[in-house]
This record gives C-alpha cells, structure tokens and sequence, in this order.
C-alpha cells in the first residue's frame, strides 16, 4: 500500500539538464525509465561483479528514505543556492574558513620555517624599508628645496604634511584592493607607483610638480604596510607568527638609517649635480631623492619571483594555485634543511563557499572603456563593503578600540619626532643670536669687504667710497646708517636686511639683495643692474650635520626595543606588549621637561623612540590577527591610514608650540599614551588564535 505504481511514478518524473529529478515526498519510486530491451539490459550489467564500482544507471535496489534526502540534500546547493538566503550562504562561508583555518596551519606547521620564509622576508623587508624612507625623505630635502625652488613658510609645511596625505590615501585604497586583487600584485602596483613618482620628483622643477609627485610617491608607499604585514603572516605558523613580523618591523629603523646616512653623505656636496642653463638645476638633494628610490626598487624586482599568498588564493577559491605554492614552500624549506625527499602530503584542501558575485563581460559587450569602468565600480564597491563589514557587530569593539590606540600613539610618536628637531633647531637660533657682534656708529671708507660677514648687527654706521665684491652676508643686520658711493658686485645674502638706511649714489650689480631686503630706507641715486635671478642656496647650514645625526640616533635606538619586542612577543602577549609599550613611553615625556639643551633633547628623543617601537611592534601583530583573511588587508589599511591622520595632526599641532612653551606638547603626548595603552588592555589577546 505504501508504494505507487509504475504509470503514476513515470509521471512524477521530470528530466531537467541531463538529470532525473524526482519529487520530494520521502517515497522510492521504482522505474525511471521505460521499459528497455534484453540487449540493451545486458550491456549495461554486462562484467558486473559486486566488488565493482555499481554502473551509473543500474538497478541498486529499494534505498532507504534517509539515503534519499541525504542524496537530494546534496544536489540542492548546486541548483538552488541563487535562492538561497544571502545568510545561509554566509553562514556556510564561515563554518569553511574555521575548517580552512586550522588546517591551514596544519600545513604550515608540516611545510616548516626556513629558506623560503627568510627569503620573503628580506623582500618584504626592503617593502617596508622604502616605506621608513619615505618618511624622512622631505624633511632631509626641505632646507635645500626651500632655497631652489623659493619655498614659503606655508609651502614648506605643505610639502611636510603632503606625503602622510598620500600615504593615508594609498593605505585605505590599496590594502582594500589586496584583499580583493590578491597581496603580491597590489604589492607591485604600490611599490612601482612609488619608484615612479619619487624617480619623477627629483627632476621636475616647479613647486607644483614637485608637490603632486610627492603625493603620489606617497600614496603608492601608503599601501605597502597593510600589504606587507598581511602577505608575510600568511607564510608563518602561530609559533613563530609574533616573533617573526616583529623583526620584519626592524627594515622600518633601517629605513631611517639609510635615509639619515644618506643625507649626511650626499646632500651637504652641492656641487654633486648640474645645471642646464639658468632655468634647470640637479643639485645635490635631487641626487638624494633618487638613492632614496633604490630599496622600493630593489623590493620591486625580488617581488616578481615570490609567489602569491595561497591563503588568499583558497579564499577565492582557486584551490590547485594554492595548493603548488604550499608544495614549493614545503619542498624549498626541505631542500635547505637537507631532507629532499621528505613528501608533501598534503592532498586536498577545504576552500570557502564563494559568494560574490563575479561578472563577467564578454569582449563584445559595449566599448573597452565601459568594461573597465564596470570591472573597476565592482570592485571598489566590494572594497567599500570590505570596510563597512569592519564595523558590523562582530568586529565593530575591536575596530573602534584599535582605531583609537592607532590614532593616540600616531598623534603623540610623530608630532614629537617633528618637534625634537625643531626644539634642537631652537636651541641652536636661542645660542647663534646670544653670540651675535654689535657695531655701533663705525665709520668706514675706500675699504674693499672681500669676506664673510656673519652673525652681524651694525647700527649708526658711516660707509664711504667702499666695495663690496664677492662677498657673503649671513646673518646681518644693517640699522640707521648711511652708505654713499659704494659699489655692489656678485653679493650673495641669507638673512640680511637694511632697515631706515640711507643709501646714496651706490651700484648694486649681480646680487641678490632684492627689494625686500630694504625695509623703511631712503634710495637716492642708486642702481640695481642684472640682479641674480630665481633661488639660490646661499650656504651650507652648519646645524645640517647635527639633524642628519639626530634622525639617525632616532632610528638607531629602536634597534633595543625592536629585539626585545621579537623575543617577548610570543611569551607575554601583544595586549601586554602595547599597554606595557606605551605606558613607559607615557613616563619618559614628563622627563622632557628637564631637556633644556640640546644634548638633553636627543637623550630623550632615543629613550622615547626606543620605548616606543614595542607598542608599534605589537599593533602590527594583532592587527593582522584580529581580522579575516578577507578582510585583513582592508582593516588594516584602515587603520594605518587613521594612524598617518594622526601623524598629519601631530606635525600641525606640535610644531606650533616651539619656542612658545614645552608644556602642551609633553602634556598632549603623554595623556594621548596613557589613554590608548588603558584601552589596549582590553583588546583580545590574540597570541593562541589561528589565523581565520
């Protein structure tokens, strides 16, 4: 009674796509075909044995009801899943990449650490290298690109601030595209963008130019962080995953060695260039600005012989790519480790259920502009998603509490290490005017200045018949006084003004003692011929060296902090690390109040940044944990790019106060790292956490 007969089930079927499809109402129906004939029934059981595997088409008997929906629970995705619910999908998705999880650090702890992750490493590391340099590069070329290209005060802070724009822009936009792209291509497009831009911006000669290459060059080498930090932690096991981004994080210090080393040794050479004319000038800070070039470059080309992250390629499903990576890197490290026959024995894979919807445009579907205009609002509208998924529910705590520890300890690590410099610089004004010469009511006549003068003020002075040929001023100061029949010839000046001079019957002829320079005087009879023209770097600055060696004893100090941060990242744990990090640099701010010289000031700033790079450090290391591999790039990117808004807040608002009081700036840092390394401490520890 419980079964039908054969003509109401031959009814019931349906044949859709090469499949029989069969209603779902738990009863077996025995005949899905008509009857065949005798030859035909014999082919198809025709060397049948019951071990062998049962012939598509033959008859297996009546199956259970269970076996039936388990069978039809199968087929059901493959046909169904557009009418599935979006978060049934997801919810798939997720329940794949806690298996792929683990087993993915299954097969990185079988492929092991050695030749292949050293390797990448330093290719990474010259990544990051450029990334330091980059942050140095203006400030190094700012007091000889001011006189070449007759930068103002505002546009000198323009250019300082710039590249953190570029940089916030590039780190938001291409860690975005590295989850979306891949790592190793976004990685090469941040990178060549940047050589490109930084090669340009040491040949252009106008401010504008230059200023756009630079913002570009930053944009470029914005996005290289977030990608490098995502791209190397794929290739490490949980073990070593803390220890070993904490010495990728040492290629940042030798960045800013490199660049301090290099600007000591090239840019005080002036003559270290050429000229074309008198429009065209390479000097010896351009020369600068293309060594400065040379690791992004280095990175670039190492970059194309590394592999793609397979934990991003099984993320997207391409399962094969992913699995010949992970055998190259088994068999890599076990060829170092003089064991070549050990076997990858890894076989199969778990990938994610994909969801994305991925459109496909044929070739013969409007203009080739239009396609790319489709490829490219797809895309950036999945990055747009990426970035908003960061503040659902799930991840919303840890974005906002890791945005404000970015933002706290960027506001405070880089408005001081602008503001050191400048204190230094201070200093150095505050002890060069208390060592300035007066003259007062000096009468000179028919006497030939040949030399320097420096550091100068002459008040009420009488100059008669005198010339002043080939000669330097700095720093001079001419005040009520009286010049009739002197003669000017090829004057350079830095600093040097007339003020309620009377001058009389004189030729000035090649120099640059503009208009400006004469403030509330009386011209009587006087001459300017063939005046120098556009700008010109008067003379070398003494204090040059000391910035150049300030820069590199900053750099240089973080090298303690860099190690003890690697060997105790793993043993007590990130959260500690920052809290712990930025708490004691807290501590060493208040001692800037005793930094009344400038001896007093680079102790401190090397304490500071020595202190400092731990919390930096553990920041990189559990914000690549805390996120998806889907998602990590673009948090990271996000965050990142709130750290160089900070960066450009902190050159703003610190700079400001030198030589006015050392009270808001030390109480602004320190508060800033007090309350972000409180808040750090209740961020997840991450240090056991595969990476999902």
């Amino acid at each position: 009674d419980g079964y039908r007969n054969t003509n109401q089930v031959s009814d019931d079927y349906r044949y859709q796509d090469g499949n029989y499809d069969a209603p779902n109402d738990g009863y077996y129906r025995g005949g899905d075909e008509p009857a065949q004939e005798e030859d035909a029934q014999s082919d198809v059981t025709e060397g049948h044995d019951e071990d062998d595997e049962v012939y598509e088409g033959e008859y297996q008997g009546i199956p259970h009801p269970d076996d039936i929906k388990e069978k039809q629970k199968k087929r059901a995705p493959a046909v169904d899943d557009e009418y599935r619910d979006r978060a049934d999908l997801m919810a798939e998705r997720m329940e794949d990449e806690e298996q792929l999880a683990h087993q993915y650090e299954n097969i990185i702890e079988e492929c092991g650490h050695g030749r292949f992750q050293w390797t990448l490493f330093f290719v990474l590391g010259l990544a990051l290298m450029a990334d330091g340099v980059e942050v140095f590069v203006v400030g190094f070329v700012l007091p000889s690109a001011e006189k070449d290209m007759c930068l103002s005060s505002s546009n000198k802070g323009m250019l300082g601030l710039i590249v953190y724009l570029g940089m916030m822009v590039g780190a938001v936009l291409l860690g975005g595209l590295a989850d979306k792209l891949g790592r190793k291509q976004c990685l090469i497009i941040s990178l060549a963008i940047n050589a490109a831009f930084a090669f340009l911006s040491s040949f252009v000669q106008g401010y504008g130019f230059f200023l756009f290459c630079r913002l570009i060059s930053g944009l470029g080498i914005g996005g290289t962080l977030p990608i490098v930090f995502a791209y190397f932690s794929e290739f490490l096991s949980r073990e070593k995953r803390g220890e070993h981004l904490s010495w990728l994080c040492m290629f940042w210090m030798i960045g800013g060695i490199y660049a301090s080393a290099m600007a000591w040794s090239i840019i005080p050479h002036y003559g270290w260039g050429f000229s074309m004319g008198t429009k065209y000038h390479f000097h010896s800070w351009r020369v600068f600005v293309l060594v400065c070039a040379l690791p992004c470059v280095a990175s670039l080309v190492a970059l194309k012989f590394m592999p793609e992250s397979p934990r991003f390629l099984l993320e997207i499903g391409k399962h094969d790519e992913a699995w010949m990576i992970l055998k190259q890197v088994h068999d890599t490290n076990m060829r170092a480790k003089g064991e070549p026959e050990r076997v990858f024995t890894v076989s199969y894979i778990k990938t994610p259920k994909q969801v994305d919807e991925f459109i496909e445009i044929q070739s013969s579907t409007g203009t080739w502009y239009q396609r790319w205009l489709v490829r490219i609002t797809t895309t950036l509208k999945q990055v747009w998603d990426n970035v908003l998924y960061c503040l659902t529910a799930q991840y919303r705590m840890n974005t906002l509490m890791l945005a404000v520890v970015w933002f706290t300890m960027a506001l405070s690590y880089y408005g001081l290490i602008v503001w050191f410099p400048d204190m230094i610089r201070y200093f150095q004004d505050e002890a060069y005017e208390s060592r300035v010469k007066i003259f007062d009511e000096e009468e000179v006549s028919h006497f030939t200045f040949n030399f320097t003068l420096e550091n100068q003020i002459h008040r009420n002075g009488e100059y008669r018949n005198d010339k002043f040929i080939g000669m330097k001023f700095k720093e001079v100061r001419f005040e009520d006084s009286l010049f009739e029949d002197c003669y000017f010839e090829d004057v350079r000046s830095s600093e040097t003004f007339f003020e309620n001079c009377t001058i009389i019957s004189t030729i000035f002829y090649n120099t640059d003692l503009y208009e400006h320079k004469f403030i509330n005087c009386r011209l009587i009879n006087t001459t300017f011929m063939e005046e120098k023209e556009g700008c010109h770097i008067d003379f070398e600055e003494d204090n040059d060296f000391l910035i150049y060696l300030v820069s590199f004893l900053g750099s240089l100090s973080v090298l303690p902090g860099n190690i003890i941060s690697a060997l105790l990242m793993d043993k007590i744990g990130r959260i500690k690390m920052i809290g712990g990090s930025m708490l004691i640099s807290a501590v060493c701010c208040f001692f800037l109040f005793f930094g009344n010289s400038e001896s007093a000031m680079i102790g401190w700033q090397c304490l500071f940044c020595g202190a400092s790079i731990a919390a930096w450090n553990a920041l990189d290391v559990i914000t690549v944990e805390l996120y998806p591999t889907d998602k990590r790039a673009t948090a990271f990117g996000i965050l990142n790019g709130l750290c160089k808004f900070g960066a450009i807040l902190g050159n703003s608002i610190f700079s400001s106060f030198v030589g006015i009081t050392k009270v808001v700036p030390i109480l602004l840092a320190s508060s800033a790292l007090v309350g972000g390394g409180l808040l750090a401490l209740r961020l997840p520890e991450t240090r056991e956490q595969v990476l999902m």
